[in-house]
């Protein structure tokens, strides 16, 4: 097995290597996209770069997004061009440079009522948006096209003639959050980063001035205990900043307050509609995006003082999310089409002193802040997911100093992912693909826009081992090999992580993918050396996630939903050494 593979093998090297002794340059605490993102760009510098994650990769905020890749239309209405215009470029380059297999071009269409005023008003707009997008990075999405009433109706039927007196049609991108995540943790191996999952710091170590000298870390697969030494440490953990950088004995750093966004997932047939549909709300914005088979709706923005691990969507966010939906669909939805949902916490960074609930999480700065809370400590927050990989330049910059990041500048923006090169030649031959392997050409293309250029290695796979061709009986949008992929090459450890990460079975399916559990189980244990009693522990685990989810859903408070949610077992133990901070 090849040693940038994300392989259960490779796992254990790394962490050998991060306890050889042998000083890192920088260790990225965090794996979700800004960690994995900072990771790359030290990497593909010729930094010695090291990451660990304390549970699974994108475990947290960074597969629970809108999963879009966006410009950021309602900061323009705020006025900050400087985050809408760094978003646009951003935008540009993972659609046609960094992740085009992951990132696709999306319309949204926004319905009008006012037939002048609101479409004078939201024309301009988004013609700026426009403009500035042709500035950032020309060409990578048409710009705005308007449409009467009549022409709405022809892309969205699932409008109400009675909520729209005509529309614009915009551009922005849609991502599948997980996925890319888990690919640039695979592209920073391959340019020579170490990096495990399930590995959590235990403790900072410093030298006898005061200094960040490394980590103390801790295996949460064998219990083991290891101590790594870094030039520098940089803190890319999101809604856990200030508990991980409180680890080096300082109240420096970064403050951040936590928003709660979920979404709900309805069936493809559920809305007719060949766009996506763009919605300003009282409190924020919903997007109705358009998947294969199914529509993500959401978000919700409400200040979140519960337990961090785990958040859910409650009934009263999800009757929110529906009521805002409804406003504009002719068949209302219900609670009894959503077959998923899921909710994810926005490390968005303190102006100063909150003031109790009156603080209003959408007032808050999306822009990302790099600070010292410690020498040798660099600390990253806010921010969005689009804009990682400057936030990742920005963070490796400040951690290595002027003098070594000019003479070692970022090169990210022209370093394709894993999967990335030469996409567009395979996406044309996708016929040929599924003739020549016998797939059907549905699969392939799922493959593509899943793994791009990496679907080789699928199909390398599946020509030692025919069975991994197979479909997942209850799921057989996704086949065997995909699971194969995940464990082998992606640094699945669990079964929660195949089914709620590496695939989306966990709301993508009325059932959180439990008719494919078993098969899932059987498969990934065999790559993993479980036995009958692990096995039956991995699924009696997911299960009981599952049954709490479910709960949840039915609980229209927001604490004692989370009390339900916390009664499942966690996959991994997760040990809470932080002294004790406010927020």
């Amino acid at each position: 097995m090849p040693q940038f593979h994300l392989s259960p093998e490779n796992r254990q090297r790394a962490l050998d290597q991060m306890a050889g002794g042998e000083e890192l340059d920088v260790l990225v605490i965090g794996g979700g996209v800004t960690g994995a993102g900072i990771a790359l760009d030290a990497a593909t510098r010729g930094l010695r770069v090291g990451i660990v994650e304390a549970q699974d990769w994108a475990s947290g905020t960074s597969s629970r997004s809108s999963k879009l890749v966006h410009g950021g239309l309602r900061y323009l209405y705020q006025l900050n061009f400087a985050l809408v215009a760094e978003s646009l470029r951003e935008r540009g380059l993972l659609l046609t440079t960094t992740a085009p297999h992951l990132v696709k071009a999306q319309p949204f269409l926004w319905p009008l009522k006012m037939p002048v005023i609101e479409r004078t008003y939201s024309a301009v707009g988004v013609g700026m948006y426009d403009t500035i997008a042709q500035f950032a990075h020309r060409g990578s999405v048409p710009i705005q096209r308007h449409h009467t009433r009549k022409g709405s109706l022809k892309l969205a039927p699932a409008l109400k003639r009675s909520s729209l007196t005509g529309s614009i049609v915009y551009y922005d991108a849609r991502v599948d959050d997980a996925r890319l995540v888990v690919t640039l943790v695979r592209s920073a191996v391959r340019h020579g980063a170490i990096a495990a999952n399930r590995v959590q710091v235990t403790g900072l170590t410093k030298d006898l001035a005061g200094r960040v000298t490394g980590a103390e870390l801790r295996d949460a697969e064998t219990g083991r205990d290891l101590t790594v030494r870094a030039r520098s440490v940089i803190n890319a953990t999101g809604v856990w900043t200030e508990k991980t950088q409180s680890l080096a004995g300082t109240t420096g750093g970064l403050k951040v307050l936590t928003s709660k966004g979920i979404h709900v997932v309805v069936p493809k047939d559920r809305i007719k509609s060949s766009v996506g549909i763009f919605l300003r709300t009282e409190k924020s914005v919903l997007f109705i995006i358009p998947w294969k088979r199914y529509w993500v709706i959401g978000t919700t923005d409400t200040a979140y003082h519960e337990d961090r691990r785990e958040p859910v969507a409650d009934l009263e966010d999800i009757e929110y999310v529906l009521e805002q939906a409804n406003s504009v669909l002719a068949t209302p939805l219900t609670k009894d089409d959503i077959i998923g949902s899921f909710a994810g916490l926005r490390p968005l960074l303190q102006p100063g002193t909150l003031d109790g609930d009156k603080t209003k999480s959408t007032k808050v700065s999306r822009e990302h802040t790099v600070t010292e809370a410690a020498p040798g400590l660099t600390v990253i927050a806010g921010g969005k997911l689009t804009s990682y990989r400057q936030m990742a330049e920005d963070a490796v910059d400040f951690a290595i100093g002027k003098d070594r990041a000019k003479a070692s500048p970022s090169v990210t923006a022209k370093t394709p992912l894993e999967g990335a090169a030469g996409y567009e030649a395979m996406w044309s031959r996708r016929a040929t693909i599924a003739h020549q392997s016998g797939l059907s050409l549905d699969h392939v293309e799922d493959l593509l826009n899943r793994y791009g250029s990496d679907i080789d290695l699928l199909l390398d796979t599946i020509a030692g081992r025919p069975d991994l061709a197979g479909e997942l009986e209850g799921a057989p949008e996704y086949l065997r090999a995909e699971i194969a992929f995940g464990v082998t090459h992606e640094g699945a450890l669990h079964l929660e992580d195949l089914l709620a990460r590496r695939t989306r079975l966990c709301y993508e399916h009325r059932d959180r993918g439990l008719a494919a559990a078993e098969e899932v189980a059987d498969l990934a244990g065999e790559l993993l050396g479980w036995d009958e009693e692990r096995k039956s522990a991995e699924l009696t685990s997911y299960r009981s996630r599952c049954e709490a989810e479910e709960k949840a859903e039915g609980i229209r408070s927001e604490a004692e939903a989370q009390l339900v949610r916390a009664e499942a077992p966690e996959t991994t133990p997760f040990i809470d050494v932080a002294p004790e901070v406010d927020g």
